[in-house]
């Protein structure tokens, strides 16, 4: 950050740090507010999209009924919720309209201060094009958003396990891309790098891509409602392998189409991230790291611990929503230590 005007440098660095940290946390609670929304059947509650002018809710008793009977006009209504009554239909539209309010609220939050830096200019010009992409990805999310929901109001009423992962991954990107800018505000890199690092910084960047695939693999297993079948463990039922688990042709649709199979493999690359980490930390520990990178490395395992856990009792208990969100929360601060231990190993 040494772009910075000299009296302003501590000042707008702790400032900034502050409002990505808000960025951060709201779009943390956005994918978990997206997980409620999913897990409850609420996501096609709301079947019109206002991106301007859409942020009221009903505010009488007539704006209910009108938006209660465009509803019932939905594929969802019709083979699922036929016979729901209001109050069931207002239970569904306000964790979908939450989810939908929340998201603009972050676009709202993340631009105004921005634009509020680059007036007065505290931002250096690296950090303004980074921002900028962030924007524009964010304004992508919610497009995409409807473009998933969309896919449930035609003729099916289930949203396509590809545009539901493609949403999810969109938001994991955009959250990871301001962590990692708000790392680089809260710990610059030092004058010179620590060479006995190298070993143990280069296994990171493969952490790193096995617990985003294990991630989206649970975008496709919520996709299809895979957490409801076979909830036992380690076995599913009575066999070690997905039971019929390469019955569609061509056979890569299994991957992504076939419930056991998609279950198996959120399971395989589970295990495979736990094992992972606990080996990573196990060489990790003998090494001269810095504070904050042992630390990192540290809390690393103890949140694979609890992710497992958790994981775990979310199929063994038939996926109760409250878990099963504790679980996708999991999901993220895995991610989160990760991309911090990534940071700090690769800046030391």
């Amino acid at each position: 950050m040494s772009n910075f005007p000299a009296q302003l440098e501590d000042s707008a660095r702790r400032q900034i740090s502050i409002w990505l940290l808000l960025c951060c946390a709201m779009i943390f609670a956005m994918v978990i507010l997206g997980g409620a929304t999913r897990l409850t059947g609420s996501g096609l509650s709301m079947v019109e999209w206002d991106p301007l002018f859409g942020v009221l809710p009903p505010l009488d008793q007539q704006a209910w009924e009108d938006v209660f009977t465009k509803y019932q006009a939905s594929p969802e209504y019709r083979k699922i919720n036929v016979g729901m009554d209001m109050d069931g239909f207002k239970s569904i539209y306000w964790y979908e309209y939450s989810h939908r309010l929340l998201g603009r609220s972050i676009g709202t939050v993340f631009l105004l201060p921005f634009l509020y830096f680059f007036a007065r200019r505290m931002l250096t010009p690296r950090l303004v094009p980074r921002l900028a992409v962030a924007f524009v990805l964010g304004g992508l999310q919610g497009l995409l958003g409807w473009y998933m929901v969309k896919s449930g109001l035609v003729d099916q009423p289930h949203v396509s396990q590809y545009r539901l992962t493609a949403h999810l991954s969109l938001a994991l990107l955009i959250y990871a891309y301001l962590l990692w800018l708000l790392f680089d505000l809260l710990f610059p890199p030092p004058q010179t790098l620590d060479p006995s690092t190298g070993s143990t910084k280069k296994a990171v960047p493969y952490l790193l891509a096995l617990v985003a695939t294990t991630i989206v693999s649970g975008g496709f297993v919520a996709g299809l409602k895979a957490g409801l079948a076979y909830n036992t463990f380690p076995k599913m039922g009575d066999q070690w392998l997905p039971p019929a688990g390469w019955m569609l042709q061509p056979g890569w649709r299994n991957l992504f189409e076939n419930i056991a199979t998609v279950q198996f493999d959120h399971r395989l690359l589970a295990m495979l991230t736990f094992l992972s980490i606990v080996v990573f930390w196990n060489y990790a520990r003998t090494r001269a790291l810095s504070h904050s990178a042992r630390t990192g490395v540290h809390l690393l395992l103890l949140t694979a611990v609890a992710q497992v856990s958790l994981g775990i009792s979310t199929l063994l208990l038939h996926v109760p929503v409250a878990l099963a969100v504790t679980h996708q929360a999991g999901a993220l601060a895995l991610l989160s230590v990760v991309l911090f231990v990534y940071h700090r190993l690769r800046n030391t």
